[in-house]
């Protein structure tokens, strides 16, 4: 009995003993404010908080079944302190300020509010504050300008038209309220705020010791993301926003563009110099001169009389064809506009507060806006693909979705236009596009995309879209946007691309040569087709009034340094593809920034390991271009540890630094030592069956692995078996061949073997104790071996 009383003793004394219970949320209210604490995983804190009330549980960004989810959280509770444990995470909330602060499981904090009123509703809005210390680097938002660390900036979360903008420009064309902060301990999280109205991110421009985010509407919604690596954290928010579908194989050719083609003949010119000059292309591009009077859906019978027969040429060709389709109708009422007509009777238009359709002059004019916060609207704008999709158009492109509309100051609908959201998962409701601005452009893309999908039983829909916000990756590729030519915004691609597959867009391009300003020269068009051919999404494409872009001006010497980079970037097809695939499970982007894959460059500066200038292809391919692109001094390289590949001689690097003198025909390309990259023999499109067999080029070191993806490049048959996937290894001595996943077979008929960097003698190498030929050459080992489908393992010995 003395022992039960003791235990009472104790339980009262300590109030967190006796209170230890397990919930799924946690709620608590302070000075007119209520918060609630979940966990859709055990690495991931939601915080959600309003005046009052909590605001809706809806998202527009987070999939539905991951917002649903919630871990059970061990509970212990004092009078002014609550703490919801995960088996990761440890959330301490004080009760009578709501602060909040997330440590690991042995007590690291991760992340803390700031001290001093760090949740304040203000104005309609909110602002959270967050401690930072002095070592803290963030990286993220999307397509922002600016450097790719981006301390000390305020950004703000408006999808805005820019064209031309500047390298200080902000906003630009997306919306992503995700950033990776890490710090230079090794310490990493992610943190994505959840609210399309418009917002901020003050990431230590306003304070010392915080970094603050909110917005001007809604309610407080976030999701702190935790990890050991950044790798962890983008994959985190992949689980949260989905990652991109895989994309069609012809999507990662080189893809040509113009504001305008303005015939037919002259389009198909275009395609036909392409094919002559045995330069490789997949894809080619019509913008809005192709339709009558800028009008979305239609075609201009006098400029392309035979738009199907367009279609079925460049199919020949094993080339395909992307047609714009902006999101405004033409205000066409009596003249036989279809989709003006299906519009009005459906009514699917946003509305002035008076309940009149509203209308903006864009393109075509007078115009009206499909109000894509309606399910039904969505389906009625992909109904409309159904002529496009019928004579064989693979691609669909959404510009001016922000939406642009001309004249207005603010380039944009008013934000007291109405839109009633009705869609699965939120409450039916009318609100204005000072809510669902920052949505329109993803919506309209997922329309699209949904649409087509529909249209086309099981083929992959290709979308670019300009405008998007946080989860759009699942119905779009991307773009920079309206950029300009010059050396200026050829850097800073590098750091939009980055951080837009950070961000989710791992399928991203910018205009390459410059969409807007005056022509490129021939070096900066070259330089630019260089970076290019290693970026995920490769389209040169340009205004009107300037002269040619396209890869053949400025003369033959220039077109064959041109050339030899888009072949390349054909050659290393297999090995891009791998990433697709890997991306499609993974949400690991294709276009990597440095310190994605080498989280500790941050603390030498960007000069170190090239965390502003340089970028991977994958984990295994560092492209380090000059840091200033105008001047031929010579420029040091660093990377990031020793023994990198130079990938053009296959020559191993001893140092961890080098020094490059600048060489237009050179873009400097590096592999990591443990990499095996396959290659295939040229092809000039990815619909040409590449013939013989694959090559396979092992880079000797630690961690040594690769893998081979493919499948038939256009359809869903991927996911019901339809894929091969075959990992490699290598040790010491051997080179092994994992056994083969998946049902489909492939266009090779045997493995060349290439292992660079051979200083040895020449080895005895035998495949189930069988002698196989070798020889050294260049340095390099070389040998053939048979498909190995079953897998097999192949011993060296010396």
């Amino acid at each position: 009995m003395r022992w039960l009383l003791a235990l009472g003793a104790i339980a009262a004394l300590v109030p967190s003993l006796a209170a230890a219970k397990t919930v799924e949320r946690y709620a608590a209210t302070a000075n007119g404010v209520t918060i609630e604490i979940s966990a859709p995983r055990a690495d991931i804190v939601r915080v959600r908080a309003g005046q009052g009330v909590l605001p809706e549980d809806a998202s527009w960004a987070v999939l539905p079944l991951v917002r649903g989810a919630r871990v059970s959280l061990d509970l212990s509770e004092t009078e002014n302190t609550a703490t919801l444990r995960t088996t990761n995470l440890v959330v301490a909330l004080d009760k009578r300020t709501l602060a909040i602060t997330i440590t690991d499981e042995n007590g690291k904090t991760i992340l803390a509010d700031a001290p001093n009123k760090s949740l304040a509703f203000e104005n309609g809005g909110f602002r959270v504050r967050k401690a930072m210390s002095n070592d803290e680097h963030f990286f993220g938002l999307g397509d922002k300008t600016g450097p790719l660390d981006r301390r000390g900036g305020a950004f703000t979360l408006w999808n805005t038209d820019a064209f031309g903008y500047s390298p200080a420009t902000d906003p630009l064309y997306k919306s992503i309220p995700f950033v990776i902060g890490l710090n230079e301990s090794g310490g990493t999280y992610g943190l994505f705020m959840d609210n399309t109205w418009r917002g901020f991110m003050d990431l230590g421009k306003s304070e010392r010791a915080a970094f603050s985010f909110g917005a001007e509407g809604g309610g407080v919604d976030y999701y702190v993301m935790t990890g050991a690596t950044p790798k962890d954290i983008v994959q985190d928010y992949a689980y949260l926003t989905g990652p991109a579908p895989l994309t069609p194989l012809w999507a990662l050719g080189f893809q040509q563009s113009h504001w305008s083609y303005m015939t037919q003949a002259e389009a198909q010119g275009i395609a036909d110099r392409l094919r002559a000059d045995k330069i490789p292309a997949d894809m080619l591009w019509l913008d809005i001169d192709y339709q009558d009077r800028n009008r979305p859906f239609t075609v201009d019978k006098k400029a392309y009389p035979d738009l199907p027969g367009l279609v079925a040429r460049l199919d020949a060709m094993k080339m395909k064809l992307v047609v714009i389709t902006d999101l405004h109708i033409a205000d066409a009422r009596n003249q036989g506009y279809a989709p003006y007509d299906s519009g009005i009777a459906a009514d699917v238009f946003m509305k002035n507060p008076d309940g009149t359709p509203f209308v903006g002059p864009v393109w075509p004019g007078p115009s009206l806006f499909p109000d894509f916060t309606q399910a039904r609207v969505r389906e009625w704008w992909g109904r409309n693909y159904a002529g496009f999709v019928k004579m064989g158009v693979a691609g669909f492109w959404n510009d001016m979705n922000e939406p642009a509309v001309f004249n207005p100051p603010t380039k944009t609908v008013p934000i007291d236009v109405v839109n009633t959201i009705d869609s699965p998962g939120f409450v039916t409701r009318k609100t204005t596009q000072a809510e669902t601005h920052n949505v329109t452009g993803m919506l309209n893309a997922c329309a699209t995309y949904e649409g087509v999908k529909k249209l086309a039983a099981d083929r992959r829909p290709f979308v670019m879209t300009r405008a998007s916000y946080a989860g759009g990756q699942r119905c779009s590729a991307t773009w920079t946007g309206d950029n300009s030519s010059s050396w200026a915004h050829l850097s800073l691609s590098t750091t939009q691309l980055v951080s837009l597959g950070l961000s989710g867009f791992s399928y991203a391009g910018d205009d390459i040569g410059g969409f807007a300003g005056a022509a490129p020269s021939p070096e900066l068009l070259t330089r630019w087709i260089e970076v290019g051919a290693f970026n995920p999404i490769m389209r040169d494409h340009y205004q009107k009034d300037k002269p040619a872009q396209e890869v053949w001006v400025h003369g033959p010497q220039q077109e064959a340094i041109r050339r030899r980079y888009i072949e390349e970037r054909y050659r290393l097809m297999p090995y891009i593809y791998a990433l697709a695939d890997e991306n499609s499970r993974t949400g690991l982007p294709l276009m990597r920034p440095v310190v994605l894959e080498y989280p500790a460059v941050v603390k030498g500066g960007d000069r170190v390991g090239g965390t502003e200038d340089q970028f991977l292809l994958g984990r295994d391919l560092l492209i380090a271009p000059p840091t200033t692109w105008e001047s031929s001094q010579p420029y040091d390289i660093g990377l990031p540890g020793t023994g990198w590949y130079d990938y053009w001689t296959g020559e191993r690097i001893a140092a961890p630094r080098l020094k490059e003198t600048p060489r237009l025909d050179r873009l400097p390309v590096f592999v990591r030592p443990g990499a095996i990259i396959p290659r295939q023999p040229l092809v000039q499109s990815t619909g040409e069956t590449p013939k013989g067999a694959i090559e396979i080029n092992v880079y000797p070191g630690p961690d040594c692995a690769g893998t081979l993806y493919l499948d038939d490049g256009v359809s869903f048959a991927y996911q019901r078996g339809g894929f091969l996937r075959q990992s490699i290894s290598c040790d010491t001595g051997s080179l092994t061949f994992a056994r083969r996943m998946g049902a489909y077979k492939p266009w090779w008929t045997g493995f060349d073997v290439v292992i660079h960097g051979w200083t040895g003698p020449t080895p005895d190498i035998s495949l189930n104790s069988k002698p196989i030929p070798v020889r050294i050459e260049s340095g390099a080992l070389h040998f053939a071996l048979p498909d190995l489908p079953e897998g097999g393992s192949i011993v060296m010995r010396q």
